[in-house]
């Protein structure tokens, strides 16, 4: 399958880790002033999310038939985890139960002005060892064989072990070879890495294999220091990818197809409260509108109109009823 034929795509599986996610933008104030009290907002805060967790639920949103591949314990975290993504019609048979195993956490600080810090306890989650199992690594992969595009980001990527990693490309290429569509986020945590060059070694592997690639200029820039952006917009080319969005944040997105080189907007936003998953909900958007049939500059305003949403209120996932009408702009 190629770039022209991702309308022909019925159903998505994205590979990731999601982790509980414990939210604290007033909490922390509470904290410097006081011992918080047991119904204070620290302890209403605990949610979940994580990079392709996010785009998974906004795809399945967005109407697209959508498989979560993952893995987590059998623990009532785990328990509501699952009931919450199933709610959200995500399909969750390809994420493993692990016995004794419980989820990663993460922990985020959100300044004034949206921008936010991490902390993890992550580790020994079971996600990280997925795909150590040769047995049952065979297996799903078996399984996403049935799938027309596999999305992934390098934050996945980061999740394993150099020989569950190559195990993981040495499929995709098969997958590839034999029809199946692939699109990447590099989405760069360099804490995440042992050091840039396995990064880059990765990343360049990824981006190989990959239709579309969603890459973000800041991130880019982070992991090839001073390299302009028409350079890093060259080296994407070079990697033979057919459909390139590089995302600007507040500046919009650069959209690259063959020789075809276009600049799309980002919507204003007054105040951003939490940038935490803009360029998942982007993801989203934009590869729903490709699935639809639509034009990668309607898909890119779509992305933008629905990541402008989510950073203008707290938490990666907003609620149902906040979701915005991406569809506006049909063609």
């Amino acid at each position: 399958m190629n770039s022209r034929d991702l309308a022909k795509a019925s159903s998505v599986a994205i590979i990731g880790e999601c982790m509980l996610e414990l939210s604290l933008p007033m909490a922390l104030a509470e904290l410097s002033s006081s011992q918080p009290s047991a119904n204070s907002d620290l302890n209403s805060r605990l949610a979940f999310g994580g990079d392709t967790l996010n785009t998974a639920i906004y795809l399945a949103r967005l109407g697209v038939d959508t498989y979560y591949v993952s893995a987590l314990g059998q623990d009532a975290y785990s328990d509501w985890m699952i009931s919450e993504w199933e709610s959200e019609d995500i399909h969750c048979e390809l994420v493993d139960r692990v016995e004794g195993a419980l989820p990663g956490l993460y922990a985020i600080e959100t300044d004034d002005s949206g921008e936010r810090s991490f902390s993890y306890w992550r580790d020994q989650a079971p996600a990280r060892r997925m795909l150590s199992n040769k047995e049952k690594r065979e297996e799903l992969f078996v399984k996403l064989q049935a799938m027309d595009l596999i999305y992934l980001t390098g934050i996945s990527l980061s999740l394993f072990s150099e020989r569950d990693r190559d195990a993981l490309f040495k499929y995709l290429e098969e997958y590839s070879s034999a029809g199946g569509f692939i699109a990447f986020d590099s989405n760069y945590r360099p804490r995440q890495w042992p050091d840039t060059e396995k990064a880059k070694q990765c990343f360049a592997r990824a981006y190989g294999l990959s239709d579309i690639a969603l890459s973000t200029l800041d991130d880019e820039q982070l992991l090839y220091p001073g390299l302009s952006e028409a350079q890093l917009i060259q080296r994407l080319q070079d990697q033979g990818i057919k459909e390139i969005v590089l995302k600007k944040g507040p500046q919009g997105s650069v959209l690259i197809s063959g020789e075809e080189q276009l600049e799309c907007s980002a919507c204003f936003v007054e105040q951003a409260r939490d940038t935490t998953a803009a360029g998942d909900s982007f993801n989203a958007a934009y590869l729903a509108s490709r699935i639809r049939g639509q034009s990668q500059l309607t898909a890119a305003k779509n992305g933008h109109k629905l990541a402008a949403n989510v950073i203008q209120q707290y938490g990666a996932i907003i609620d149902k009823g906040n979701m915005p009408n991406v569809w506006e702009l049909d063609e």
